[in-house]
């Protein structure tokens, strides 16, 4: 009887501490980091000053604020940031301020702080981001009647008062990132589908893509949530997509390096290396597996 007490209390504990809001934790050079849910008033701490600063400093347009009340209330919203993150200190308080204006429910509203730490890479401590395809903060998903209609992408195309009113209207709006969002959809077919599909994928997704990084921090966040076939899939197909930058070879080098396949590392470092002569990090891997080659 004792022990199954202590059980419950244990996990009401670890409940507890999961369902935190406005947790602050310290990053490894000693800045105060938001994780998990987090309110209004989690912005109160001097650290995060950015957001007042930038909530008082934005106008937001009043004609279009008061189209976006009678439409906005219906919808509800989860938005993904880091206060660690230029594009999140800029954003979020803007976007924030445009809520308030227009009136909407503070209850149709979720906040959620993602980490920054290499095994946690822009994951949230109860994973509220998995699934949803949060691979750049801010994030901003809007659903209505508990499905995705749209999002908006780390800042809008115009405004993000304008950007909202597309998005209620129904007009065609297309967020940022359509590569990877892409992919994320190609993912879940069978690794022999996309295998058929990769020729393709090299003509055309740089097409679409934001240049070399928008695939290669895609994959890093699928390397971190431990998804290592797909990482690997999608940091292979950056290098067939830029063959000539240094990036996608020492991003599949870090992803065999990490999987113990210390050869496939260094074909990869060198080839970024020749790409690049003079970067000191992907010369620091080299040296690290040749001095020591079971590292």
């Amino acid at each position: 009887m004792k022990n199954i007490f202590f059980s419950c209390l244990l996990f009401f504990s670890i409940l507890g501490i999961n369902g935190q809001t406005n947790k602050v934790v310290k990053t490894d050079k000693g800045k105060l980091m938001l994780l998990g849910k987090v309110d209004r008033k989690g912005f109160n701490d001097a650290e995060f000053k950015w957001f007042d600063e930038k909530y008082d400093s934005y106008l937001t347009n009043d004609k279009i604020i008061k189209k976006l009340k009678k439409e906005l209330k219906n919808y509800t919203i989860k938005a993904f940031f880091g206060s660690w993150c230029g594009d999140s200190k800029r954003n979020l308080p803007i976007f924030y301020k445009v809520l308030d204006e227009a009136g909407f429910p503070k209850e149709n509203l979720e906040v959620i702080a993602v980490d920054r730490k290499k095994e946690a890479y822009k994951q949230a401590p109860n994973r509220e981001e998995k699934g949803l395809n949060i691979h750049r903060v801010p994030t901003f998903v809007i659903y209505k009647k508990g499905k995705e209609v749209n999002r908006i992408v780390e800042y809008p195309k115009e405004t993000f008062e304008r950007d909202l009113l597309a998005i209620v209207k129904g007009e065609k709006y297309r967020s940022k990132y359509r590569a990877a969002r892409l992919m994320n959809s190609l993912l879940k077919k069978s690794k022999d589908s996309l295998l058929l599909l990769r020729k393709e994928l090299i003509s055309f997704l740089p097409e679409i893509a934001e240049g070399v990084k928008e695939l290669n921090t895609y994959g890093f966040v699928k390397l971190r949530a431990n998804e290592y076939k797909n990482a690997e899939f999608v940091f292979q197909l950056n290098t067939r997509m830029y063959p000539n930058h240094y990036v996608p070879y020492s991003s599949l080098g870090i992803f065999y390096y990490e999987q113990k396949q210390f050869k496939k590392a260094l074909n990869n470092f060198y080839k970024s290396l020749s790409l690049q002569p003079n970067n000191k990090e992907i010369k620091e891997m080299i040296e690290k597996i040749n001095k020591n080659p079971k590292t």
